[in-house]
């Protein structure tokens, strides 16, 4: 937010209302807060965005979102969720420790019941999520790639947000008597491009959509939604918008 395809968030909200997933993660880079990011240090930038005003409609989308879906709701802090906080710890560290500026007091997960989580967060048997941001690894642009190498790290399946693309790649590992299968699932982004101008005309290789594991005891399958721009999908086995 505010960089976000409004119909797209909608109709995600409405097939989690629909649905009532077991659990949600919100997996990172749900706000942008440019104002106070490193990049508009000492420009026009840096005062023209109003952080409070952002997380206003923050506030309200989770609002929405939780009218019609109550189940456990889980935020792992983006880079650019963290904006403000690290921004308030460098420039003005008297003031940091006062929490005003992290996201889940700008956003008020307390009154939403969201927990916030900074860093991974073991999400299903042999699966971690995390935003994807301070892992050590170089993200690369095919989509699923970036995911694969911290399978590799971690010895784990992993989901991750970050690369905002949509990807799902398996890494067999082991000796053909004894081997397993562990997926790097990239969740997309649910961004309006057009909003995006530091792209310019460049069309980045950004896919919108989401991702969901269906757990059975220690079976977990993963899948991605692809998503269209007019906010419409397919998944279990019919259209939604």
């Amino acid at each position: 937010m505010p960089y976000h395809n409004p119909r797209q968030v909608k109709a995600l909200h409405g097939y989690i209302h629909a649905t009532k997933p077991d659990g949600l993660v919100i997996i990172g880079d749900f706000m942008d807060y440019a104002g106070p990011s490193r990049w508009n240090k000492d420009t026009r930038a840096e005062f023209e965005n109003n952080v409070f005003k952002e997380s206003e409609l923050g506030k309200r989308i989770l609002g929405d979102l939780r009218r019609g879906y109550d189940g456990p709701t889980d935020f792992i802090e983006g880079n650019h969720d963290a904006n403000p906080r690290r921004y308030l710890t460098k420039h003005a560290p008297a003031l940091a420790e006062s929490n005003a500026f992290n996201v889940e007091t700008l956003l008020d997960f307390d009154s939403h019941g969201i927990n916030i989580i900074r860093g991974s967060l073991d999400i299903a048997p042999g699966w971690v999520a995390m935003h994807g941001h301070a892992t050590g690894i170089r993200t690369v642009t095919q989509p699923g790639m970036s995911a694969v190498k911290l399978v590799d790290k971690l010895e784990k399946s992993v989901a991750i947000g970050h690369v905002h693309r949509l990807g799902l790649m398996p890494q067999t590992k082991g000796t053909t008597a004894k081997h397993s299968v562990r997926w790097g699932m990239e969740v997309g982004n649910v961004m309006d491009m057009r909003k995006a101008q530091y792209l310019g005309h460049v069309t980045a290789n950004w896919q919108s959509g989401f991702g969901m594991l269906h757990v059975d005891g220690k079976r977990v399958r993963p899948e991605l939604i692809p998503m269209d721009d007019n906010g419409s999908f397919i998944a279990d086995g019919k259209v939604w918008s």
